[in-house]
């Protein structure tokens, strides 16, 4: 028997119970894992709270990042002992995820751990940091330099924005980075190596269909008017990489900066990223974060907990990583 959260629907509320459960309880799968720990991600929050529509099967475990190890294996790419580690693909949110101590899952979702990592600092990261780092992979592969100019990150003080930051200030681009809060977040972000911060305020006023050209790259967490605004500033032949919604999933945008400015619109999904891409981006994640990453505002926490932080969560009252101990 092994404890595990579980979410339940009555009268189409959501609650969220820590429950002792066995492995034949477990959905299907090539791979059974011991959970070492998992990540409490906005999504997640949503899940537990019940205020989005995450899920829709019940019951649940949620948790759409795990780090753990593995007990047994029916996929040769994997022996008992090994170090793994997931994020996406529907787990949390369609298939049992990483708030139990122990999961049951395909091998297709798993990615090794990389040499480096342990499983705290890989949930520290989780689904968030590999994110940032695919838009940021993003903006390299459409060619933005460091000597093209400035990238703007908004959301900046978020888990995706704060590693894209990160990342991006690694590879010596200087960056610009957008926040609601900047007297809180401001100096985590300078230490992070942002060049300047920005009150998010600039960012929510109607943008009109081409404004002056600030930026050679950025990184876009927000969507809605944020993004309309980020895009009519953009550079000549630059690019934006897309990755959230926070402000809402609408586009109040023209087609102006496409074919004025030959601006790239890059969308960025890690869900269903495929696994020699996933692999790709957890060892660059190795090379490219620095040990002060790991030295930022992260709160770890038991498995009773998480409802609690759930529901902080999905109120902005969280600053930096909530880990779970499993």
């Amino acid at each position: 028997m092994f404890n595990a959260l579980i979410l339940n629907q009555e009268d189409k509320r959501t609650i969220a119970t820590i429950e002792q459960i066995d492995e034949t309880q477990l959905p299907q799968g090539d791979v059974l894992i011991d959970v070492d720990y998992s990540s409490l991600n906005y999504k997640d929050g949503l899940a537990i709270t019940g205020k989005g529509k995450i899920v829709r099967n019940f019951p649940m475990v949620p948790g759409i990042d795990l780090a753990g190890t593995v007990v047994s294996s029916e996929d040769q790419r994997y022996q008992a002992g090994d170090k793994v580690v997931l994020t996406g693909w529907g787990v949390g949110e369609n298939h049992w995820g990483g708030m139990a101590q122990r999961a049951r899952l395909k091998a297709d979702w798993l990615v090794p751990l990389p040499k480096g990592l342990d499983s705290k600092k890989a949930m520290m990261i989780g689904t968030a940091g590999f994110t940032g780092m695919l838009c940021v992979q993003a903006l390299l592969d459409a060619g933005v330099k460091p000597q093209d100019g400035e990238v703007v990150v908004t959301g900046a003080s978020g888990g995706v924005g704060s590693v894209a930051v990160t990342l991006l200030a690694a590879l010596g681009y200087k960056v610009a980075a957008v926040t609601g809060r900047v007297e809180q977040n401001g100096p985590l972000l300078e230490k992070l190596g942002a060049s300047r911060i920005i009150d998010r305020v600039e960012f929510e006023q109607p943008a009109r269909p081409l404004e002056k050209q600030l930026w050679a790259g950025a990184v876009d967490t927000v969507g809605s008017k944020v993004l309309a605004k980020v895009l009519a500033q953009m550079d000549y032949n630059s690019a934006v990489a897309a990755c959230g919604l926070a402000g809402g999933f609408d586009l109040p945008t023209t087609v102006m900066p496409f074919i004025l400015r030959n601006v790239r619109l890059q969308g960025v999904d890690s869900v269903m990223c495929p696994t020699e891409k996933r692999i790709a981006a957890w060892e660059k994640l190795v090379e490219l974060l620095p040990e002060s990453y790991f030295e930022q505002a992260c709160t770890e926490v038991e498995l009773a907990q998480a409802a609690k932080y759930a529901e902080d969560i999905t109120n902005g009252q969280v600053t930096g990583r909530v880990v779970i101990k499993l």
